[in-house]
């Protein structure tokens, strides 16, 4: 489709890669896949679709990975698509949103495996301080729907007509070429992964854009495809400290004071658990990383002191 590229960031996607890529070379549109040094054969498969590959020879991160397609693609739209995403629409209607007054981009409808919408996921509304906190002390597993969690994660949404919101996934998001170039694109300070797609629609939305969900533009997602390359102590240390430079980029001191504080207590939590379920030391050695990030945090509540 004249005018819009794709971009795919993979990681170790060699299983799902080659359905997504034929569901999107289908759509006309300029396709070009970002790999992080996958050991799997990802660009192989990649490669035998006829797809443009950028092979990085270490894991770069997912911000950067998608600003080195926007630096290579030079198309007015960009959809941002996960390797486990596939497309079951034209992406028209995401075109024309993007074109709506003030837009910065538009995402579309996500389904998962069964056909129903992945609510909770696909569109949330930005954190605040409040979600953060019940996140970490594991609440919103206890108590999903407590008021915070329910509107943080849009349960209640109208999800059959076309509106802004706040904070689309960056598995299935278009954005306008001008809007990147302007923010400066994804904040590669976020790695390997987690919190660059809130961190830039929060950045659009200060400025003054707004981002739509069309339902019209719909994908399949399998979802996490990656994550079990990941051991759950990296999982954990890499989301914990995603999560603590977002909270620090954003909060008020207070707020982030707050957050850590809640981070150290459910860390604690989490690695007395983990240690049990899994008789291992392992998870309290992972948490206390976390805890000591944390506590760096609370002490200088800015971005800067998780650099």
């Amino acid at each position: 489709m004249p005018g819009i590229g794709i971009i795919i960031v993979t990681y170790n996607s060699a299983a799902v890669i080659g359905s997504c890529l034929d569901a999107a070379l289908a759509s006309g549109a300029e396709i070009l896949v970002v790999d992080n040094a996958s050991a799997d054969g990802t660009v192989a498969e990649a490669a035998r679709r006829g797809a443009r590959v950028i092979a990085n020879s270490s894991n770069l991160g997912f911000a950067a990975a998608v600003n080195q397609g926007f630096a290579v693609l030079n198309c007015p739209y960009v959809l941002l698509l996960n390797p486990d995403a596939f497309l079951n629409s034209g992406l028209e209607p995401l075109r024309e949103a993007c074109d709506l007054p003030r837009a910065a981009g538009a995402c579309g409808l996500l389904v998962g495996s069964s056909g129903r919408p992945q609510v909770g996921f696909m569109v949330r509304k930005f954190p605040t301080p409040a979600t953060l906190i019940l996140e970490s002390l594991l609440l919103n597993r206890i108590w999903p729907r407590n008021p915070v969690n329910a509107g943080y994660r849009c349960l209640d949404l109208d999800y059959s007509v076309l509106q802004p919101v706040e904070q689309p996934a960056g598995a299935f998001l278009m954005i306008r070429r001008t809007l990147w170039e302007e923010l400066g694109g994804f904040d590669e300070q976020f790695w390997p992964l987690w919190f660059e797609d809130v961190d830039f629609c929060r950045r659009a939305a200060d400025r003054g854009y707004l981002l739509y969900f069309v339902p019209q533009a719909v994908a399949k997602h399998t979802g996490a495809h990656s994550i079990p390359a990941l051991t759950l102590e990296m999982h954990r240390f890499y989301w914990y400290c995603s999560l603590l430079r977002y909270a620090a980029k954003h909060f008020r001191p207070a707020g982030v004071r707050a957050v850590c504080l809640a981070v150290v207590t459910g860390s604690c939590l989490r690695a007395v658990l983990d240690a049990a379920l899994k008789r291992s030391l392992r998870p309290i050695t992972a948490y206390g990383k976390v805890i000591r990030l944390a506590g760096r945090v609370f002490v200088w509540p800015r971005s800067s002191s998780l650099r």
